[in-house]
């Protein structure tokens, strides 16, 4: 029997909900963090099969999600594309040489790169029961290239929104090249064992309409024709972060299975405004999982009511913070399980 994740997915409506976290397998973890202190780099965590897979499936002992989200970073697509990347403690990450001052077809592409990452999928995949669904992911050609062209995360991704509208050729064959190689790179994860897949878009909501429709829009479709074309019965959720007003379009343009909505974005306006029996994904704010207590309660139980009438799936509004304590996760969890339709 599929998952209640899985089902949902496929547009199902049961009386439960089901519960997964983005960055649920992660440092707020203290399993992770002594896992991470014994591996070293979080890079020489990725790319090794072994922890990776165990660092996937922590959360799902501990706190018995629906879904098991696998443990990589997006970052991986633009280090197979030929760029060096680093994580530098307290700064994030670097990809060098930067697409600002260098030519793409200057890269040297290192496809196998991606390897681990699938056996990490398959190893995962042996080692979870069928109530629980494997969730791979990739980043959005945006965001993605946000990354790739600057070299580093910003605040308003400047310099790339800047490029995009001063060399739009170019920077259309940036955002090819990323489709193609996500496209082969979800589809390895698929064929590795994945049995949903997330688009993360975390910097969508830095553009203005036009260029949303050019640069999160219409890239998203190209990936999820593609997917679709190879795996049709294969949920796709889409995440893009900040779309705000533009989310029932993204919705509808780019066919995904799932939209997942942020923290800033009222339920019951997604509710009313999204399409039809569409499932739904989120979106409890991380900092309220922080706080925890009567705050968290309300706002869980408020998702829960606005998303009653179509099918939902429970998460955060994006990604676990860090310090956020593990007795307020358990208490989420006891939220959502005890409530139902």
């Amino acid at each position: 029997m599929p998952g209640l994740l899985i089902e949902t997915l496929r547009g199902q409506r049961a009386d439960q909900v089901p519960l997964w976290l983005m960055r649920q397998a992660g440092r707020y973890l203290p399993e992770y963090r002594a896992l991470r202190a014994d591996k070293g780099g979080f890079l020489d965590l990725v790319y090794d099969s072994d922890a990776a897979a165990e660092v996937t499936l922590q959360p799902i002992r501990r706190f018995g999600f629906d879904g098991a989200i696998l443990f990589s970073d997006i970052l991986i697509v633009p280090h197979a594309m030929g760029q060096k990347l680093e994580f530098l403690a307290g700064e994030g990450p670097r990809l060098s040489p930067r697409l600002l001052d260098h030519a793409l077809d200057g890269l040297q592409a290192v496809p196998q790169r991606l390897e681990a990452i699938y056996r990490t999928v398959a190893k995962v995949k042996a080692g979870l029961g069928l109530e629980t669904t494997l969730l791979g992911f990739a980043g959005s050609p945006w965001t993605v290239a946000t990354y790739m062209v600057a070299g580093e995360g910003s605040r308003d991704q400047h310099d790339t929104r800047a490029l995009a509208y001063r060399e739009p050729v170019m920077f259309q064959q940036i955002i090819d090249a990323i489709i193609a190689v996500t496209i082969d790179y979800l589809s390895g994860q698929i064929k590795a064992g994945a049995e949903a897949v997330q688009l993360f878009d975390s910097w969508a909501g830095s553009l203005a309409p036009e260029q949303f429709e050019r640069w999160v829009i219409a890239p998203n479709a190209v990936i999820v024709q593609a997917i679709k074309a190879r795996y049709p019965d294969l949920p796709i959720i889409g995440f893009p972060k900040g779309a705000g007003e533009k989310l029932p379009a993204y919705a509808r343009q780019t066919g995904v299975d799932a939209v997942g909505i942020d923290e800033t974005i009222d339920p019951a306006w997604a509710a009313r405004e999204l399409p039809a029996g569409l499932p739904v994904q989120g979106n409890i704010d991380p900092l309220v999982l922080l706080a925890g207590g009567q705050a968290m309660e309300d706002q869980a139980r408020y998702i829960l009511e606005c998303f009653a009438d179509r099918p939902h799936v429970f998460n955060l509004g994006h990604g676990i913070g860090q310090f956020t304590p593990i007795a307020h996760v358990e208490q989420l969890v006891r939220i959502v399980r005890n409530w139902q339709r």
